[in-house]
C-alpha cells in the first residue's frame, strides 16, 4: 500500500474510477491523444533538426555496439 502522499490513497482513486462519468473519461482520452500527438510531432522535428546539424545517434549506437562487438 502506498503512504498517503498529496492526498492520494487506493480507495479515493477506486471511487473516483467507479463515480466517473463518461464526459471525464472522454476528457482523460482526449488529453492522452492531444499529448500522444505533440510528442511524436515534437520527436519528429527534433530528429530532423538533429539530421541538419549531423547528430546521428543511432548510428553512434550501432557504432558503439560493433566496437564492442568486435573486441
Amino acid at each position: 500500500m502506498l503512504p498517503n502522499l498529496f492526498s492520494h490513497d487506493d480507495n479515493r482513486m477506486a471511487y473516483d474510477l467507479q463515480r466517473a462519468h463518461s464526459a471525464d473519461i472522454w476528457f482523460v482520452k482526449a488529453r492522452a491523444w492531444v499529448w500522444g500527438i505533440t510528442s511524436c510531432f515534437a520527436s519528429l522535428l527534433l530528429g530532423n533538426i538533429a539530421g541538419v546539424f549531423d547528430i546521428n545517434i543511432m548510428g553512434w549506437m550501432i557504432d558503439g555496439i560493433k566496437g564492442f562487438w568486435g573486441h
